[in-house]
Order: structure tokens, then sequence, then C-alpha cells
């Protein structure tokens, strides 16, 4: 049995005392459960960088990176050294995607592995075709490589909503799973909150964007200021314990979107803190 002695009595007395004075705001704060990230396509006018800097100067670290734009798959040979400038930078690279599976043969679908893997990316958002998915799901287990498929909306003959993705992965390894993108989800006339209940443990990643028109992808504004039920997706998401990344894939004023991360960045932190999190503010940070 430990003993405590009088000293240890007393002060414990007094952190008691001191903690009953303190806000009870400050006490009931937590650290948010849920990561914010950022996807480069945000930046896609500008190249790595640049992008970079104004990742510095917004304070953020987590990166879900577009090849097409800031890490390409070719030439294999000099991929990992072009993902070392972001670790150096501070930066961690989350995810990396779309990428697309359009033929379903294994020279089509191995390169994204092997860039993957050179790049030591463990998950990427991913939209198989139909016909390429089963392959690609065998290419996931044999390369120990999680796959969060995106939907994209009305316009996705493949993908339009996660519902639609459902029926397609339940039969597969748990190592195919959901990227939820909640712009297109509220477009394809889908429940934000029920498809982050439907996805459950094989959600992946999730892209967050806000739309002043529910039906309109034309109608994109920073996250904030439109009919996307932020509260109630965060909700939903704390409550199935999600363990990856909400990344901000805001997708307009590509010259200058350096306002729009911000606001965006900023709104979430205040949902979060208004939710009893303590979530610091965005703040400038150098290597």
């Amino acid at each position: 049995m430990t003993h405590m002695n009088r000293r240890d009595v007393l002060r414990g007395t007094l952190l008691a005392s001191a903690a009953s004075m303190l806000p009870v705001s400050v006490l009931a704060a937590k650290a948010s459960p849920l990561k914010l990230g950022q996807c480069s396509y945000s930046f896609r006018s500008f190249k790595a960088p640049q992008m970079i800097d104004m990742l510095h100067q917004l304070g953020l670290r987590d990166l879900n990176i577009k090849p097409d734009f800031h890490l390409p798959m070719e030439p294999l040979d000099t991929v990992a050294q072009r993902a070392q400038v972001y670790r150096d930078a501070g930066i961690k690279l989350t995810a990396a995607g779309t990428i697309y599976f359009k033929t379903d043969t294994d020279e089509a679908v191995r390169p994204a592995f092997e860039y993957l893997k050179a790049a030591k990316i463990p998950l990427f958002v991913g939209s198989p075709s139909h016909e390429a998915l089963g392959r690609v799901a065998r290419f996931c287990v044999e390369y120990d490589i999680r796959m969060a498929i995106h939907n994209h909306g009305p316009e996705d003959k493949e993908w339009p909503s996660p519902f639609d993705i459902q029926k397609f992965i339940e039969p597969l390894d748990h190592r195919v799973g959901y990227c939820i993108d909640f712009g297109h989800t509220l477009r394809a006339g889908t429940d934000p909150v029920a498809a982050v209940n439907m996805a459950g443990k094989r959600l992946y990643d999730c892209h967050i964007k806000d739309l002043a028109d529910p039906h309109s992808r034309e109608s994109q504004v920073a996250v904030g200021e439109g009919v996307m039920p932020i509260p109630k997706i965060f909700k939903a998401l704390i409550d199935i314990d999600y363990p990856g990344y909400v990344d901000l894939e805001y997708e307009i004023k590509a010259d200058d979107p350096l306002p729009g991360v911000r606001k965006s960045h900023e709104y979430m932190r205040k949902v979060l803190r208004d939710m009893g999190y303590n979530v610091p503010p965005l703040a400038p940070y150098s290597v």
C-alpha cells in the first residue's frame, strides 16, 4: 500500500483548491479529438516552395498532397527525395490523391503503389473504376496501404455518394474505405451526418468545403459562410471516434487562396472551441 505523508496531503489540497478557482470553461476544455488538415489542391496555382511558405504562414503542418501539382509520380526514382523536402520543412504528408484507376491491369495499377511506397505515404484517396476496384484492393493488401474511395457528386458515374461506395467495398479487405467529400455528398442529395455514421470505422479521410447552394458546385464559399452543417458533422465524427484528418479542400480563388483558407480554418477551430475543446488559433511558424 502506498502511504501519503502530511506534505503530500497538503499539496493535494492546495492543488485542488487552486483548480476550483479556475473558470469552468478552462477546466472543461480538452484537446480536440479531430485533426484539421489541408488539401494541397487549394494551392494548385503555386509551386511546392510557394505552397510550403503559405502553409508556414498559416501554421498548418498536415498536408493531403495532390500528386498532379505538388508531388508528381514520375520520375519514380526522385519521389522519395521530393517527398523529403516537405518533411524537412515541417510538413507531414498525411495522404495523397485523388489517384484514378481506369484500367484493370497490374501494369496500370502498380505504378501508383510504387509511388506511394517511395513517398512513404500510407493512405491515398482513390477513385478506381468499378472494374479495377478488386485489383486495386489486392494491391492495397500487397503493399499494406489504405485506399479511401472519394465520392465526386452527381456528375460522377462511378461514386456519386458515399452510399454508392458502400455495397462495393463491404466484401473487400479493411484497407479499402471511404474518403467522404462533404460538398459532393451534399450535392448528391445525401445527408453528410448519415454518411459519416454509415462509413463508421472504414472512414479514412474527409474533404470538407462549404456551399452557398447545396445543389451547385459553383457556389463554393469559405467554410462557415454556406449551408454545410459543420457542427453536426464534427459531432458525428467525434461520436464515431474518427481517427483521420478533416482536410480542407478550398477550391475557389485559386490565384489567391490564402484568405479563404485562413477564414475556413479559423471557423472550424471556433466550432471545436464552442464544443468545449481547447483548439489554438492559427499561428505562423518557421522550421
